[in-house]
């Protein structure tokens, strides 16, 4: 059997290709269509104006939604895991399926309200994709440790635990240095006063985003391991 087909590894697979793609078109037919400067842009303004805003909208919307079936079935997974080890506490799964899905939420939010248009909304769509995001993997390192060594190597634990810390650490800056930058701009000037807050934050962005999808790429040795079946029981 191919590796791609053993157990539901095919969801991490699909969710890193499909939001490195996202990403990465967008911002290409940005750039060529001048929307966007070639340095960091933020991810955001390069789904801002049509034609990409359409295109980073469907795909958004399809990563948060392989990313919810991502988490739904790592969750399981764990809980599985925990009748018979009982390693991980079942409270603690369930506070990280929900930092996923809600950092799934915020995804489909900042797909369908773009920045120039619904600033408010949009930045608080993204602040939810964020945060929930950032601690929805930083919870999930602490549950490979709790797991070990019935769930993940030593070593994919360790890997977890540095896409982690590198995404803690660029979160804040981001964050900060967002309060003092025009959101509303999708071309920047070296000259401006918030340029070097604007490039801070913008590269920040770009580390987290892309801690995420390296963290998921670290499930699909994980992945191999189980499946997940719906039973349907049908009532008179």
């Amino acid at each position: 059997m191919l590796w791609f087909k053993q157990g539901l590894c095919v969801l991490p697979v699909f969710l890193v290709i499909w939001s490195s793609c996202t990403f990465i078109v967008a911002y290409l037919i940005a750039l060529f269509r001048h929307d966007v400067d070639v340095v960091f842009p933020y991810i955001s303004d390069t789904g801002a104006n049509p034609p990409e805003s359409c295109i980073f909208g469907l795909m958004t919307f399809v990563s948060a939604c392989a990313g919810m079936a991502t988490v739904y079935a790592r969750y399981k997974f764990v809980e599985k895991l925990n009748e018979d080890t009982r390693v991980v506490r079942p409270c603690v799964n369930k506070v990280a399926l929900w930092l996923g899905m809600m950092s799934c939420l915020g995804m489909c939010v900042v797909a369908t309200f773009q920045e120039t248009v619904v600033t408010d909304v949009h930045d608080a769509g993204a602040l939810l994709f964020f945060i929930s995001g950032v601690s929805y993997i930083a919870l999930q390192s602490v549950i490979s440790f709790s797991a070990y060594p019935y769930g993940s190597s030593l070593g994919v634990c360790w890997a977890r635990t540095g896409v982690s810390g590198i995404a803690v650490l660029a979160f804040f800056p981001m964050v900060v240095c967002t309060f003092f930058v025009d959101q509303t701009k999708l071309h920047r000037d070296p000259e401006d006063e918030d340029y070097h807050f604007y490039l801070t934050s913008a590269v920040c962005e770009w580390v987290v985003a892309f801690s995420f999808i390296c963290f998921f790429l670290t499930y699909i040795h994980d992945f191999k391991l189980f499946t997940l079946r719906v039973n349907l029981e049908y009532q008179m």
